[in-house]
């Protein structure tokens, strides 16, 4: 077998060399103080550099010069690295014209801590705790003002990011509901953030938005749905709901020709408040053979077999035979279809992402908690990375054996 070859540079190896001979340090920590104590040195010549290209000649050049401004002696700053507090002297000219790019004027901060304070946040971090993280680390403190400052930075990019322009078709549509606590007029309410995830002609996922409300009911959805046409929405396949009244109504009047299909979940959820906790396991597994058979004759087969076998709960048997023509309309589709539609996993995966940012307690306002839904959902965004959901190739084959829904698909193809 071949060595391997080592690609570090002559050059980093005689200064790590350089190091090691100069501060002769016998731990990882005395390693760390002697990169500290040589990274102001480092600043300092570069700053030197800025200043002989902002005035036109290099330091102790006695020749003829075309500027007046001369150089005015240093500026003593402490700076805020990832590697702690470091000193610097920064020089200073007459004209105080100079504005160093490398460290700009008044800043004292170059650890790049924002981002950092950002990513923390959008993990669902305290304020406190992000504020302990960056002391522990970096080894200086930042005030709770501080952070929300700097995270009050992303609430106009929120803002736009919640009005953008959306794309004119959906294959699927899935809205849902979670709730946090917010402080208003001196009182903690409990509001309702709506949320709305689509998948685009090519199976890409994309949050289109996310509304908060004083709660879930039908008028506010069917303003979002108004929402959603006005931002550019022409037409949805299908959209996957909870069973609040009138809404199937209200999505169908907006996207007439959109198939509603309610969520299988809510229904499950529904009906187990009917049974003893013991049994959940095996009522839940029996329940999947209904909706999950390879065909309708399938499921009504096994439908007939799970009203035998539960039938001492009628208020869950009841619960489905209200709502079977929801499982009835899956069966005019293709088995990967139907698991689209059924499956919830999708929005129900982006509410427990959520929760870990909402889970921290009341927010003193709305806007607190849009920036810290828009700051998870960024991260979302960098997970699916416009990856399309799995089996996506089976679902657009399964789609295109319809008709009605191929032409409809072909329209807005490359959109």
């Amino acid at each position: 077998m071949a060595p391997r070859k080592n690609k570090r540079s002559e050059a980093s190896k005689a200064i790590a060399q350089a190091i090691i001979d100069q501060y002769k340090p016998t731990s990882a920590e005395e390693m760390q103080d002697a990169l500290k104590d040589i990274f102001g040195p480092m600043f300092e010549p570069m700053l030197q550099g800025e200043m002989d290209s902002h005035l036109g000649y290099e330091s102790n050049d006695r020749g003829y010069k075309d500027t007046n401004n001369r150089r005015n002696g240093y500026t003593h700053k402490t700076l805020k690295t990832t590697m702690g507090d470091v000193e610097i002297d920064a020089p200073r000219d007459r004209g105080g014209s100079f504005d160093p790019q490398l460290i700009p004027k008044r800043t004292k901060d170059v650890s790049g801590i924002e981002d950092k304070v950002l990513s923390m946040y959008a993990k669902g971090m305290s304020q406190r705790d992000i504020a302990d993280t960056i002391e522990d680390i970096y080894g200086f403190e930042i005030s709770h003002e501080t952070i929300s400052n700097i995270t009050d930075q992303v609430i106009e990019t929120a803002n736009e990011w919640q009005n953008r322009p959306l794309k004119k078709f959906y294959s699927f549509i899935f809205v849902d509901c979670l709730y946090v606590n917010i402080r208003k007029e001196m009182e903690t309410k409990n509001c309702a953030v709506y949320v709305v995830l689509g998948y685009d002609v090519n199976g890409i996922k994309d949050i289109l938005g996310i509304w908060i409300g004083e709660s879930e009911g039908k008028h506010y959805w069917m303003q979002i749905f108004d929402e959603i046409k006005a931002r550019g929405v022409e037409d949805i396949l299908f959209i996957s709901m909870d069973g609040v009244s009138g809404l199937e109504e209200g999505a169908k009047s907006i996207f007439k020709d959109v198939v509603v299909q309610r969520c299988i979940v809510h229904l499950i959820r529904n009906s187990i408040k009917y049974i003893p906790s013991k049994d959940y396991k095996a009522y839940t597994a029996q329940l999947k053979k209904v909706y999950g058979a390879s065909s309708l004759k399938a499921a009504e087969a096994e439908f007939e077999r799970f009203k035998q076998a539960w039938g001492k709960y009628p208020g869950a048997i009841d619960v489905w035979i209200r709502n079977w023509s929801n499982v009835e309309q899956l069966f005019n589709y293709g088995s990967a279809v139907r698991k689209v539609m059924y499956t919830t996993n999708a929005i129900e995966s982006i509410n427990s992402s959520f929760r870990k940012v909402t889970k921290k307690g009341s927010f003193p306002s709305e806007d607190a908690v849009m920036k810290a839904l828009y700051l998870r959902i960024t991260e979302l965004y960098k997970k699916w990375n416009g990856r399309p959901v799995a089996n996506w190739a089976l679902v657009r084959n399964q789609l295109s054996m319809d008709d009605k829904l191929q032409t409809r698909i072909l329209k807005y193809e490359n959109y």
